[in-house]
């Protein structure tokens, strides 16, 4: 398999400098690896917002661009990290760790996946746009709810698509019960909070560090829990809209 760093190009700060980026990591990837599974969803997810941005969705452009290319830059940074032999983020690492157990159903890659971007990379990426933009938490709430809105829309749709079947429905039990745990409104909810807390600590450097590194750790601990092996059992083609 070709290395993932011939098919990534140098950072963009536009949307579709993002898309394109997450495009050549969909072109390079094989569909049923776990990154790659959450790569179509992300996709997905960017293209939803980028419409949004084109059709004046978001009261305030610059700062949406601002906050989506910052979001966008914290996974693709984890991705070169990664592919560089280099150690991602701790809330990244279970998914790379992972991403090709066949006990792992692509529904679990898919999540932890937006676990680790929401938990973790969304928190960053507010405060990344706060000092980008000379702003504070507050000024990006809109942006930051509405980027939340376009997760929830999409997440059922994830759920629909990449869920086993009713025949399977014994066997994915388990499976059920496992993502039944998990809340992407309770993720949000967390990550606006988060946001807040890590800007407030702005002059306190070794707070913030240690603060980040204990939420890093955290969020990495749902990851791993949420990519719990299942039985083998044959789920549905991952090849999908996502």
């Amino acid at each position: 398999m070709p290395h993932l760093e011939q098919f990534v190009p140098p950072p963009d700060t536009s949307v579709e400098g993002v898309l394109s980026r997450m495009r050549a990591l969909e072109a390079a990837l094989p569909p049923r690896d776990g990154i790659a599974v959450f790569n179509r969803v992300y996709l997905a997810v960017t293209r939803e917002v980028d419409r949004h941005i084109d059709t004046g969705r978001f009261p305030d452009v610059r700062a949406a661009v601002t906050l989506d290319v910052r979001f966008a830059e914290r996974y693709l940074a984890a991705v070169e990290a990664a592919t560089a032999d280099l150690r991602p983020p701790a809330c990244w690492r279970p998914l790379f760790q992972l991403r090709r157990h066949p006990g792992v159903r692509p529904l679990q890659f898919a999540l932890a996946g937006i676990n680790a971007h929401i938990g973790h990379d969304l928190v960053l990426a507010v405060v990344d746009a706060c000092q980008s933009l000379g702003c504070e938490p507050a000024d990006l709430e809109d942006e930051f709810d509405h980027v939340g809105e376009v997760l929830v829309a999409l997440e059922e749709r994830i759920r629909e698509e990449l869920m086993p079947g009713p025949d399977l429905l014994q066997i994915a039990d388990p499976l059920t019960h496992l993502l039944g745990s998990w809340s992407l409104e309770r993720a949000r909810e967390a990550t606006w909070s988060a946001a807040r807390a890590l800007w407030a600590l702005r002059r306190l450097p070794d707070v913030a560090g240690e603060f980040t590194d204990r939420l890093d750790a955290a969020v990495g601990f749902a990851g791993r829990m949420l990519l719990t092996p299942m039985a083998d059992w044959p789920g549905r083609s991952v090849v999908s809209r996502f």
